[in-house]
């Protein structure tokens, strides 16, 4: 598929699409102020699939959010970050420039594919709304692009479907046409946060193959938010584990998988079930997450970390280098990586 764009922008080699600094979210509530991003910082770069990782709560959504420039503000403020797409800082454009970027050069696919699309429009409407919109065409021309979309992301007769509403369509078919949403004016980086949310296992590994395939045909820069570390193991090619509105670790893919160096990551990973395993109780983090208007000293983790020693509750871990493109925020990373720590000490 070939989608004309009015607005050609060349993406400048060696520069990253996306690079978020030290990036602070809050949010001002009755009851205090809710610290839900503090620190964060990445970069993904042209055809790179970026996994975020994390517990609800962790910052990862409100990230995206800051990121797209869609955070309520107020009650949410960003008091200090950067967050530059291709070298430009975001944060220090107007609300047109970046509601221009929206769409053109940067899209979001929604966990809620029901709730994001409008019940009393069509489908075929709705995807050729970025065409009219946006390229100025005429509704027979947007339809028929909208039919090319559906046709992309392989929804059956979707030349005889494309007038159908969204309770007409399956959970995944939902999700198709919300990645054909993103898809419309071929941005050059698309955030899908929990694209695969409430879906069966079937479903979910179809999605996840769909994405893959046409961030590849495209050569998009992509982010890809979960929970779920089962879902990014084929798709991803860096991952970022964040807990409490920090990273706690990044590290290849592969490498994560391998030998994970940070006790909340070990835990994520426990907490996959497995064939090898089946008829035993399937690990659990214990504990809660954080509350964000009172996280922890120290590290957030130490609360629910059966690795946690008295440094761990009053000095705040640094990133430790792990080796090639990995570091991890704890005090015993190196230990924990080698399995050279035991747990369950306090």
């Amino acid at each position: 598929m070939t989608i004309e764009t009015s607005d050609p922008v060349l993406v400048q080699p060696g520069v990253p699409l996306l690079e978020v600094e030290d990036l602070h979210v809050e949010f001002h509530t009755r009851d205090g102020v809710a610290k839900a991003v503090n620190g964060v910082s990445y970069k993904v770069h042209p055809g790179e699939t970026l996994a975020v990782l994390g517990e609800s709560g962790s910052g990862k959504s409100v990230t995206a959010q800051a990121v797209m420039g869609i955070l309520d503000m107020p009650p949410a403020r960003i008091p200090r970050g950067a967050i530059k797409f291709q070298g430009r800082d975001l944060l220090k454009m107007s609300n047109e420039e970046r509601r221009k970027l929206r769409g053109q050069r940067m899209a979001m696919i929604f966990q809620d594919s029901l709730s994001a699309l409008n019940p009393v429009y069509s489908v075929g409407f709705q995807l050729g709304e970025m065409f009219r919109v946006h390229r100025g065409m005429s509704r027979k021309d947007a339809k028929a692009k909208a039919v090319e979309l559906m046709d992309l992301v392989k929804i059956p007769a979707a030349r005889t479907r494309v007038n159908d509403y969204p309770h007409q369509f399956s959970g995944g078919m939902r999700q198709r046409i919300m990645i054909a949403m993103a898809l419309a004016l071929e941005p050059d980086l698309i955030i899908a946060d929990e694209p695969t949310t409430a879906l069966d296992v079937t479903v979910q590994a179809q999605v996840m193959g769909l994405l893959a395939e046409l961030q590849r045909e495209f050569h998009m820069g992509l982010i890809l938010i979960t929970h779920d570390l089962g879902v990014v193991a084929d798709v991803a090619d860096n991952i970022v584990v964040m807990y409490a509105g920090r990273i706690v670790e990044r590290a290849p893919v592969h490498a994560i998988y391998r030998q994970p160096g940070h006790p909340y990551t070990k835990g994520l990973l426990a907490s996959i079930p497995r064939l090898d395993l089946k008829g035993q109780d399937l690990y659990a983090i214990k504990g809660l997450p954080p509350n964000l208007m009172r996280i922890p000293s120290g590290c957030a983790f130490n609360p629910r970390c059966p690795y946690a020693r008295d440094v761990c509750t009053t000095e705040l871990p640094a990133a430790v280098p792990l080796g090639t493109g990995r570091e991890s925020a704890c005090h015993f990373a190196q230990a924990v990586l080698e399995g050279e720590v035991a747990a369950d000490v306090h």
